[in-house]
This record gives structure tokens, sequence and C-alpha cells, in this order.
């Protein structure tokens, strides 16, 4: 209840903040009388699904995901435009107190019922709320293919050229059994024809039934040499109330799952790949996450296997590669993650060598491909959505590496 009081409090500010800015530069416009309604409608909807939140999200989670999605994505949406309203207001008074006290008191002006912070404010929260619609629309479909060559050193002559197709983060539950517009990036996939497919975990977001409607479309992924996965934090139905029993159950159902669409789950094992004439070493691991469930067992992984092989790993969450792999902690050339989504929101322009999004502020390495020394590290920023319901400058993402000689 502290923690809700504080968040009410906060959303309170907000409110009163972005209400002031609007009604500076709107209360003498004929057409505010209406403009107040909706905004207070608005309102209304927001304060009673901020207690949905509050008192009914566990039972809601368990019960009806749907809504609570689409409950998450409304809050959102409005909010972030008001939080920079309500920003731009404070900014508005720090510039009013300053006026007034660096003015004599006989030329200080009357404060203006519009100012120009005011309108800027007002017409960045609109670009706001439109990034947000077409986030929650068109953004979350547009799957992008982005490619890279990951230098190796030693590599066999038989493996360059390989190629990897890596998708994560599914989260099927949050598309709502709206198969059609997925298949687009499903299709995607197969174009590419891969060497070896690879899913870097969360199936679900805490459910086996979630995948359920899925595993047609996903068994007609193909890929030459096979097609490999692992078990991300939201694929051991940790996040809603269960017995152990229960828990057991839907564990159990989703790693059977994986294996219906056609991939083979590596619970901290290793598999060979063999390629015109030469080995690779592909390992998977359960999670192991800085902060969550941290079941993987690396050393369990490539107990056995020739690890002078060119070994690629796949972990879900990038932090296990620093505290595990990178520095040469493990015989380990290239690891392959996901978990961060990039936050589903951001900017990248390589050409302006523009590259932010605010899952840096918890991920040091958050999506693309990082190096250190001879090991790398490729973050995918994934396939599909979890609480927000949408992608904003992030596109949900099919990464081709293609493995080349160094």
């Amino acid at each position: 209840m502290i923690v809700a009081l504080i968040l009410l409090g906060i959303l309170l500010f907000v409110e009163w903040g972005s209400w002031r800015n609007m009604h500076r530069v709107w209360s003498q416009n004929g057409a505010f009388t209406w403009i107040r309604r909706i905004w207070f409608g608005i309102s209304l909807v927001q304060f009673v699904w901020f207690g949905i939140y509050v008192f009914r999200w566990s039972e809601w989670r368990e019960h009806h995901p749907q809504l609570l999605l689409l409950t998450h994505a409304v809050l959102i949406s409005l909010l972030i435009p008001k939080v920079w309203l309500a920003g731009t207001e404070v900014v508005e008074a720090v510039r009013q107190g300053l006026q007034w006290l660096f003015t004599r008191p006989e030329g200080r002006p009357g404060i203006p019922r519009r100012t120009f912070i005011s309108l800027t404010g007002q017409g960045v929260a609109g670009i706001l709320l439109g990034a947000f619609a077409y986030g929650m629309t068109r953004g979350r479909y547009a799957y992008h293919v982005r490619r890279h060559d990951v230098p190796i050193q030693g590599l066999p002559e038989g493996l360059e050229g390989l190629r990897i197709v890596q998708i994560s983060d599914a989260h099927l539950g949050s598309f709502l059994e709206d198969i059609q517009p997925v298949e687009k990036g499903l299709e995607m996939i197969n174009a590419l024809k891969p060497d070896i497919l690879c899913f870097t975990g969360d199936l679900v977001n805490d459910s086996s039934d979630e995948a359920e409607p899925w595993i047609p479309s996903f068994r007609k992924l193909e890929a030459r040499y096979g097609k490999f996965s692992i078990l991300g934090n939201h694929d051991y139905a940790d996040y809603a109330r269960r017995t152990d029993e229960e828990r057991e159950r839907v564990r159990a159902r989703i790693r059977a799952i994986h294996g219906e669409m056609g991939f083979d789950l590596l619970l901290d094992q290793h598999r060979v790949i063999e390629h015109q004439g030469a080995q690779l070493l592909l390992a998977g691991v359960q999670n192991w996450g800085r902060g969550f469930r941290q079941s993987g067992d690396l050393d369990t992984a490539l107990s056995g296997a020739d690890t002078t092989l060119p070994t690629v790993l796949l972990s879900h969450d990038p932090t296990h590669w620093e505290d595990k792999v990178m520095d040469g902690k493990a015989p380990v050339e290239l690891t392959l993650s996901g978990h961060t989504h990039g936050m589903q929101m951001g900017l990248e322009l390589p050409a302006l060598g523009i590259k932010f999004s605010p899952s840096r502020l918890r991920y040091k390495r958050w999506g693309g491909l990082y190096t250190e020394g001879k090991q790398m590290l490729h973050v995918n920023r994934g396939f599909g959505l979890l609480g927000f319901p949408g992608r904003i400058g992030m596109p949900p993402e099919i990464t081709e590496l293609t493995l080349r000689k160094a």
C-alpha cells in the first residue's frame, strides 16, 4: 500500500501539472469546454485502471491477461505524454519564477497565458501520443532483419559463411492469438534459408496455454542443420500464483511445446554441427541472469565437449555473458542473448552514431553486436512484446549472423 500511495501521488502530480499546462494555453479558446470534458474523461479511465493495477494485478494476470495487457498499454500511452506536459509546466514555472525574481517591481509584467514553452511542450506531447499509437498498431509488426558479419579467429575454412539466424523473446501471449500479422515475420525467417535457427528464450509470458495456438506456425520454420532453443526467465511459470505441482506441469508443457514446434531445446547441453567438413560447437544454458532466475550451468553445458572447436552459446540474459563468459572466463567465441527487448522503444541512427534506448539504464549491452577481446555477444531486440504492446523506434528483430574468418 505504501508503494501504491507513492505511485498515486506521482500520478496526481503529473495530472495536475499536465492539466495546468493545457489550461494555460486553451482556457480562452471556444472549444475549451469540450477539451475539458474529454480530458477529465480520459483521466477518469486512467485512475480506474490504476485501481485495477493496484488491487487486481495478480487476479487479472492469471485470469484476464488480455485485459491486463490492454490496461497496461492505455496507461502508458496516456501517461507518457502527460509526464512530458507536467515536465514542461515545471520548466515554465521555473522560467516565470526567474522572470519575477530578476525583474524590478515596477517593471514586472503580467504572466502571459500563452508561452512558447507551453505550446512546444504540447506539440511534443502530441508527437509522443502519435508515436505510441503507431507503435501499438503498425510498429509491433514491423519486422526487421539485421545482418552482422561475425569474425572469429581460427575459424575453419569449412565454416566460412555459415549463417545463423536468431530470434528471441516471442512472448506469444502478448499477441492475443492474432496469428496472421505475425506470419509475415515467420515467412521472413524462412526466406533467409538459415543454416542454423536459434531461439534464445521467452516463448511465453507465463503460461503454456499462450503457445498452444502457435505450434503449427512455428513448426513451419526450417533450417538446414536444425532449430535450437533455450528457456528464458518467463518460461518457468514463476510470475503467477501456482502450487509447485501446477508450476511444474506448466514448465513441462512449455518444454514439450518446444519439441512440437521442431526445436531442439538445450537444457545445459551442447550439440556439434558439421558443415563442409568442419565442426561448430553449439551450447545452450537454462536462464541465468543478474537479478533473475539463475538455473543455467555453463560447465554442465560444455561438459564432455571439445571446447577447441569454435563455440556458439545460447544464453537468454546478456548479464550471464558478462559474469560467466567475458574476459576468457569460458571458451566461447560468440554468445547469443535476448531478454532486454531494447525496452521496445528507442532511437537508432547508425549513420549519425545514435543508438539509444531506456534499456541502457539497466543493461550496458542491450542490443546489437558487442566485442570484448576475442569474444562477442549479440543481444537480439526481440521478436515479440511484453508489458507495452507496441514498439517505438525499436522494431521486432530477426538477426542473420554470418561467420567469417578473422
